[in-house]
């Protein structure tokens, strides 16, 4: 187990200097929301900034589908790639490492360092595979919950996350009011819609008839890479638009060595290459837990209502949806803050015109850097 305090150290390469991942070993038993559980589990996890002496500057960053714990600064010399949120997070930026305490955890589920369907079962020795618990969203929040508590933290003066993120961080609000104060939650919903779940479903379809897959008994170094990469593909597509993947292909070709089927547009390679990309950092058991979590979430109450269970909030909410997001559109955000007003809650909605689509929240944009200043000081 890793001392948190210690885990970023100062540095001129990367706006926060080097960062090193941390375990959280919990031996409490999780009990799962749609039954079974785990015993004891592990928790990987990031932090910048310092905590102060108060703990009160804690703000929380929830990771998206297929994004992990490393969310900001560069690991080495030799390994310079910069976590997914690094525009948002370090010193005078959005999230001000001068100012506040950021934590980013992979979620239960996960294949980042987490406990998840790749992780040995400590009781038979083996993999856990399709023997994991069934996930949803409640439980990657109750643990980030446990590894909060193991940190000191009570209270979050912050929760912020895009996609499944922002589920996470809408669940946080609803599940530990008195530990939120605000709560952004970018690109996402309260529930995903057919079509996003069509979507879901043929990915995982592709996992599945992977002659690889093997019933999810596949060999650690041998997974189902076809599957797991046309996945990887559609979801791709879903996460941009038709006017963003126009303007950076449009019909742009390059030569295919005489095979007609390999890929002769650039869109094609540009989709290739994510897909086999995709497969060396992630475990294909965990796409299809993490998606059908996806599926799985509703924050509607037995009656049907969003106010049901948004009256539980008691933190101040923003959302904020982008134009050209077609997974997550801005309809469904600016559902969640008339709910929440309903309520008498205090909420926000912004909206930002965007060709990049749902993957706009993680793009560069002083429109969302304004937003996230403006609600962090208001």
């Amino acid at each position: 187990m890793n001392d948190f305090s210690s885990s970023v150290r100062e540095s001129s390469f990367g706006e926060i200097g080097f960062v090193s991942c941390s375990d959280f070993h919990c031996a409490v038993p999780l009990s799962f929301a749609l039954g079974g559980g785990l015993k004891s589990f592990d928790i990987r996890y990031e932090t910048y900034g310092k905590l102060n002496a108060e703990k009160s500057n804690a703000i929380l960053v929830c990771h998206a589908l297929t994004g992990d714990h490393h969310c900001a600064g560069i690991y080495s010399l030799t390994d310079k790639k910069a976590g997914w949120w690094n525009n948002i997070i370090g010193p005078n930026k959005p999230l001000d490492t001068n100012k506040y305490f950021i934590i980013c955890s992979n979620c239960i589920g996960g294949c980042q360092g987490s406990t998840g369907p790749s992780s040995i079962n400590p009781e038979t020795g083996q993999r856990y595979n399709l023997s994991f618990p069934i996930v949803t969203v409640k439980d990657m929040v109750l643990a980030q919950s446990r590894l909060l508590d193991y940190l000191g933290i009570d209270t979050l003066a912050l929760a912020i996350g895009g996609s499944m993120g922002g589920m996470q961080v809408l669940q946080w609000a609803v599940d530990f009011p008195e530990r939120v104060r605000k709560a952004v939650a970018l690109a996402t919903t309260s529930r995903q819609n057919a079509q996003a779940i069509a979507f879901n479903c043929v990915g995982r379809a592709a996992i599945m008839q992977d002659p690889l897959w093997k019933n999810g008994e596949y060999e650690f170094g041998n997974p189902p890479r076809v599957g797991l990469s046309i996945a990887r593909m559609m979801a791709h597509i879903t996460y941009l638009s038709d006017k963003g993947l126009e303007e950076k292909f449009g019909r742009q070709t390059h030569k295919n060595g005489g095979d007609y089927f390999s890929s002769s547009f650039e869109v094609e390679n540009y989709l290739r290459y994510q897909g086999q990309a995709f497969v060396n950092r992630f475990d294909a058991n965990s796409y299809l837990y993490i998606t059908r979590a996806l599926d799985l979430y509703d924050l509607r109450g037995e009656d049907g209502s969003l106010e049901s269970t948004l009256e539980k909030v008691k933190a101040n909410v923003m959302t904020v949806g982008f134009t050209s997001d077609w997974l997550f559109p801005p309809e469904q955000n600016l559902e969640i803050v008339r709910a929440l007003l309903r309520c008498g809650k205090n909420a926000t909605y912004a909206e930002i015109e965007s060709d990049l689509g749902h993957d706009s929240f993680l793009i560069e944009s002083p429109k969302l850097y304004e937003l996230i200043t403006y609600f962090l000081d208001a």
